[in-house]
This record gives C-alpha cells, structure tokens and sequence, in this order.
C-alpha cells in the first residue's frame, strides 16, 4: 500500500481511521465513495469510510474503552451525559439509533426518549 516514506503519514492517519470505523486500502482499490488520500504529491492510501450504523456502534464501543466499563453499567447520570454527547454526534438521526442506544446503556426507548426530553426542557 505504501512506500517506507510514505509510513509516518499512514501512522498518522490510522488511529483516526479507526476510531471512525473506516478501513485503509490501498489507492487504486477505491471506489467511488471512498477517500484518496495524497501525501508528498503522490496517492498513498484511501480510506473507505463506514456506513452511519457502523459508526454508531463504533463511537459507542470507544466510549466504553474510555469509560473501563460497559455503558450498561453507568449510573443514571452518567447514561444522561452518554446520550447528550452521542445527541451532538447525530446518533439519533440514524435508523434505529435510539434503539442502539438504549441496548448499549441497557434501558428501554423510552428512558432515552426521557433523557433528550430532559435536555430539550431544559
């Protein structure tokens, strides 16, 4: 996929790949969706980049790297501070993102729906 020069800038670039849930292939594998990348002048990689339910899955499992713990096993302010930050990220605009989450934090719909109500009300 690459040469020894172009090797700091696929470093640089796979920790962000994957945290996103994308995958490294190399340039002329790429499809019409997929992003080239160029580094010194030249294509080095290109990136597929997930579809938003991948993502979804992928942001809550980082999450709960971060955390230590599943996102099941936070308390009810800690889920509440989940579900505004996953609400910034778009979760809830993607096809059953809200029942995703909720399996994720391990409550119903509707505790969810209560949690972005909360936020809205104030």
């Amino acid at each position: 996929m690459s040469g020894a020069a172009d090797e700091p800038f696929i470093t640089a670039v796979k920790p962000l790949v994957d945290a996103m849930g994308g995958e490294l292939l190399p340039p002329d594998e790429a499809g019409p969706d997929d992003v080239v990348l160029s580094w010194q002048g030249s294509e080095v990689l290109a990136v597929r980049l997930p579809q938003l339910a991948d993502s979804l899955d992928h942001i809550l499992a980082a999450m709960e790297r971060k955390r230590g713990k599943p996102l099941a096993d936070l308390d009810r302010k800690a889920k509440q501070e989940v579900v505004r930050v996953l609400e910034a990220r778009g979760a809830f605009s993607v096809r059953h993102g809200v029942e995703t989450v909720a399996g994720a934090l391990g409550v119903s719909r509707f505790t969810v729906y209560n949690y972005l109500n909360r936020e809205k009300g104030g």
